[in-house]
């Protein structure tokens, strides 16, 4: 028995968890509170996609005799193949049988429908991709024909990243999914409600908490808490996360509450921990008796929100780490859908999630939530806290691939928990999201790189520099190019997010903004993007000062989900219209291709010609200010330590002692000469500097004064030849 079950309803992502119920339990540990987390998505999944799911499956679709099309009736014909292959491909994406790879590629092996058809571009998209990737493409578009299969011929709400996202997004009534939950439940409601029930069975909790990360989450969340009213009308259930978190903050709809007995905002700890409290023991004598945190709840036939504890939110270094306990981690599924590479780290392989800061420490972007605790509040984890972590969830999960899932990582902490990471000698993959500001420089970027960083993303928006301001983003475009540049450089790949329509956009600007994206990757400087259109939020400065921005709202009458806003831009325009050709261009820039085409050719509508020049970035490039270190400035040693040897030269007359060092990279040696005692003191030095040997770094001016205290002015040797090379290799100015 357990006295909490928390899930995450049908469904997120097939390749790794969602991490919200993961950091519950792991608060729940350092409390006396025993507790259950599952997955129900990748467990419908599994169920599903199986030979057994897929008969029956079959036929479902056979009764219901909704075949109408010739790709469904083509999936049915083959079925008998379809059950032959489902578990092996599955077992194939699982990271298991990798050999399967080279069947999967044989052209008679897997039953193809209209997913196939796109088989003639895969070259050109993928270029020569690796047999392992290949199979997992093909094994995807394998799963994706039996999903159209299935959204055809069974459930028209099937996706595997959301479910019935419709009756969640924009759902300012409650009236059309209550609608819809007075219906017979779906074929996929009934696997998941059989796989809910199973596991109510073993843990019998008292409280159920489902997670709504998003509204494709939304609907199974509240077929499955209405499922448990009936069959356990005993047990309590909860309902928290990222959708009520944005979009239930004004709720008055008291029908929610035939379903979930309480909705909880924001930071999760301290509200689950008063509600379990007031469930196992809700007596007089608990301390917590009848006090809440951020929670909705009915009462008397009114809806109450109470947050009556006195009790203060738990700080980031309080809460615990993460615990992927009960989570089925060796059955998620990697699959390959779209050659963006950003992407592929989104749908392939497992990550661990974890978050370097609560917050946004920028937390002024106009189109942004920012009014919002979760974004509002910053709070960092201290960099030795977050590797204890990392290394306490390498041993939990044996994944050493970890996603920092901020709203932006702070710079100085990335630099710090990098240089933990190397200290301690832990070898990790990592990425996260950031600002792209002017602290990334490259000698920055080279660290995080041999820290494990393999990737971050970033927000371009609109690549103009009035609307950046206006935005309040704090970088420029010139500034994104380069830190982008400086990514690059170090072997990090750099994602872009890019949007179209802001508030007064007009159409020049976007159409300068889609010539400064070209070049970014034409230089090679941005590798992957996506273009979105702005959509205008209630919580952000724009929702809540519209006429400020240009835009007139078309308010709704709200009784349930408060969160993206209609509205009409006053400049008239049609942004939408721009939608296919900025993608369909994006997608081939980052293809390396059709750089030289010109822009209209993206358009089927004339556009005006861009105002940028053609060498714009590349200008921005090329006139960056060198600046001299700051006293402050903290120099690091990656490199090895080097082998010296001696020789003598003699240069005018004058015979001096020389020393050859030798360092020695993974990739390459390099030696340089230098004077015997300059080279001794080098040596010395570098030893001191080295992050894998001493725990504190030197600055600048300390090494300064070190160095003249023996020899003449450091600032000559500090760009002599020899310094230039180490600099090159490993010698660092943080």
């Amino acid at each position: 028995m357990k006295d909490v079950l928390l899930i995450t309803p049908p469904f997120t992502q097939l390749n790794t968890p969602y991490p919200a119920t993961a950091y519950l339990k792991g608060f729940l540990n350092t409390k006396t509170y025993s507790s259950f987390q599952m997955d129900l998505g990748i467990e419908v999944i599994l169920a599903l996609f199986s030979k057994n799911g897929l008969t029956t499956l079959f036929e479902v679709a056979f009764r219901q005799n909704r075949m109408t099309t010739s790709n469904s009736q083509r999936i049915y014909a083959l079925r008998a193949t379809y059950l032959t292959t489902i578990d092996p491909i599955i077992k194939f994406l699982q990271g298991e049988n990798q050999t399967f790879a080279r069947q999967i590629c044989s052209d008679q092996f897997l039953p193809k429908a209209s997913r196939f058809e796109q088989l003639d571009d895969m070259e050109w998209a993928f270029g020569s991709m690796g047999l392992q990737d290949k199979a997992k493409h093909l094994a995807t578009l394998y799963l994706e024909d039996l999903s159209d299969f299935i959204v055809e011929c069974v459930d028209e709400n099937f996706g595997f990243s959301r479910y019935a996202e419709r009756l969640g997004r924009s759902a300012n009534s409650f009236d059309e999914l209550y609608n819809y939950l007075n219906t017979k439940p779906t074929y996929i409601d009934t696997i998941t409600l059989r796989i809910l029930e199973d596991r109510l069975q073993i843990e019998q909790p008292k409280l159920v908490c489902i997670s709504v990360p998003f509204p494709g989450n939304l609907y199974s969340a509240f077929r499955c808490a209405q499922w448990i009213k009936k069959k356990y009308p005993t047990v309590k259930t909860a309902m928290g996360g990222g959708f009520p978190n944005t979009e239930l903050r004004s709720i008055t709809d008291i029908r929610v509450f035939d379903f979930f007995d309480y909705i909880t905002l924001d930071d999760g700890e301290l509200p689950v921990e008063l509600l379990v409290s007031n469930i196992v023991a809700p007596t007089p004598s608990n301390q917590n008796y009848k006090t809440y945190k951020r929670t909705f709840f009915r009462e008397n036939s009114e809806i109450i929100y109470s947050n009556s504890s006195s009790k203060k939110d738990y700080k980031q270094s309080e809460v615990g780490t993460p615990d992927y306990t009960d989570l089925l981690l060796d059955h998620y599924i990697s699959v390959i859908e779209i050659a963006n590479p950003m992407h592929s780290l989104w749908s392939d392989g497992r990550w661990n999630k974890l978050t370097m800061a609560h917050g946004c420490y920028w937390g002024k972007c106009t189109f942004c939530d920012i009014s919002l605790d979760y974004i509002k509040i910053y709070e960092p984890v201290a960099a030795k806290l977050l590797a204890d972590r990392v290394e306490q969830m390498i041993k939990q999960t044996g994944e050493k691939g970890f996603h920092f899932v901020d709203e932006a990582a702070p710079p100085a902490l990335m630099r710090a928990f990098a240089i933990e990471i190397i200290k301690r000698k832990i070898s990790i993959s990592w990425w996260t999201n950031i600002r792209f500001e002017k602290s990334f420089t490259l000698d920055l970027c080279i660290l995080l790189k041999a820290s494990g960083c393999i990737a971050v993303s970033g927000g371009l928006e609109v690549a103009s520099d009035r609307l950046l301001a206006l935005i309040d983003k704090g970088v420029t475009v010139a500034q994104v190019a380069r830190v982008t540049r400086n990514f690059t450089e170090a072997g990090i790949m750099v994602h872009s997010y890019l949007m179209y329509g802001y508030p007064t956009q007009t159409i020049q600007e976007t159409i300068d903004s889609l010539e400064m994206v070209r070049q970014l990757f034409e230089l090679g400087i941005i590798q992957s993007g996506f273009w979105h259109q702005f959509a205008l939020t209630t919580h952000s400065p724009i929702g809540l000062n519209p006429s400020g921005y240009g835009i007139i709202p078309d308010y709704k009458d709200i009784s349930f989900a408060n969160n993206d806003v209609e509205f009409r831009d006053t400049t008239g325009i049609d942004h939408s219209k721009f939608s296919f050709g900025l993608k369909k261009s994006l997608f081939n820039y980052m293809h390396g291709i059709c750089f030289e085409l010109p822009l209209q050719n993206w358009f089927d509508f004339k556009i005006p010609k861009t105002t940028i020049k053609k060498d714009l970035i590349i200008n921005y490039l090329q006139t960056e200010a060198v600046l001299l270190p700051k006293p402050s400035s903290k120099i690091v040693w990656l490199g090895t330590q080097p082998m010296i040897s001696g020789t003598s030269q003699s240069k005018k007359g004058t015979s001096r002692t020389m020393v050859h060092l030798t360092f020695h990279t993974p990739e390459e040696s390099n030696t340089i000469k230098i004077e015997k005692k300059k080279g001794e003191w080098l040596q010395h030095t570098l030893g001191k500097l080295s992050i894998a040997q001493n725990s504190t770094a030197l600055t600048f001016g300390q090494l300064k004064s070190d160095f003249e205290n023996s020899f003449d002015t450091f600032e000559v040797f500090w760009y002599s030849k020899p310094i230039d090379t180490l600099r090159d290799h490993g010698l660092l100015v943080l």
